[in-house]
């Protein structure tokens, strides 16, 4: 299945690799773990839009570079944390996320490793997550003293129940391949070295699918509980509360010097 036509952005942060009518985008910065810095930020900003918009593309695949998916956000990039500021920032991510929840091409997250923070909000955002034998999910912002974001008290309990969503939320626990699949956040885990070739195989029959169906049910699946402006809005107001905590002060800091945080002391 490895029919790859052309590369985009060669040795850049996001690689867009072509297989036919699919489109690979590529989280590579493996020194940080494929952490959503400003760079590779800025280039989903512009490349899925773009992806989305390709008559050429008809299924979009997201992955991970060597041993991460992407550990979530850039703690280097969060020295500004005032409301106004935090809230820019949440808005402009929220134009290359929203765009991968309901944009009207499906979607495939192909999680080769670490899922972490924004990480895993980044594979719930995607329509359909297959997971390699070594990835996990957690989500993190627990243990910054910060909120969910880029969606993902959204899509969680969405996947999987509130319930379920909240005991991973709250306590921060680490999910590996076999439990997301068990609990429905992933459709199936394979092997690390076949899991590009099962997403592109599973990318292969959404390409070969009515484009037009595909796109109107994720439009109804995606309107079925309420409008997502609303939910951004509100979580945007949450995370820009949160940065300006004490709780998230020691979170960073433990985070920095590598230390266990002490919220009750905060």
């Amino acid at each position: 299945m490895r029919d790859r036509v052309n590369s985009d952005t060669p040795n850049d942060a996001v690689i867009v690799e072509r297989h036919d009518d699919i489109a690979v985008l590529r989280l590579n910065r493996p020194a940080t773990r494929n952490a959503l810095a400003t760079e590779i930020k800025g280039h989903l900003e512009t490349q899925i839009p773009a992806l989305m918009r390709d008559t050429n593309v008809r299924c979009i695949v997201i992955t991970g570079t060597d041993e991460a998916f992407c550990a979530g956000g850039d703690i280097s990039n969060m020295a500004d944390r005032s409301a106004p500021s935090v809230r820019t920032r949440m808005y402009q991510s929220y134009t290359w996320a929203k765009t991968i929840l309901t944009g009207e091409k499906p979607v495939v997250a192909a999680v080769n490793g670490a899922a972490a923070g924004a990480g895993f909000s980044l594979a719930l955002l995607c329509d359909i997550v297959i997971v390699s034998d070594k990835a996990f999910f957690r989500a993190a912002f627990p243990g910054l003293g910060a909120a969910p974001d880029l969606g993902l008290a959204l899509t969680l309990p969405r996947s999987i129940g509130t319930a379920r969503a909240k005991d991973i939320l709250l306590t921060n626990r680490r999910i590996d391949a076999a439990e997301a699949v068990t609990l429905g956040i992933a459709k199936q885990m394979v092997p690390a070295t076949s899991l590009l070739d099962e997403a592109l195989q599973l990318a292969k029959a959404l390409a070969a699918g009515p484009a037009t169906s595909l796109g109107l049910t994720k439009m109804l699946l995606n309107n079925a509980y309420g409008p997502i402006d609303d939910f951004f809005a509100t979580e945007a107001m949450a995370q820009a509360v949160a940065f300006g905590s004490r709780e998230f002060a020691e979170g960073v800091s433990a985070f920095l010097g590598k230390r266990k945080a002490d919220f009750k002391n905060a």
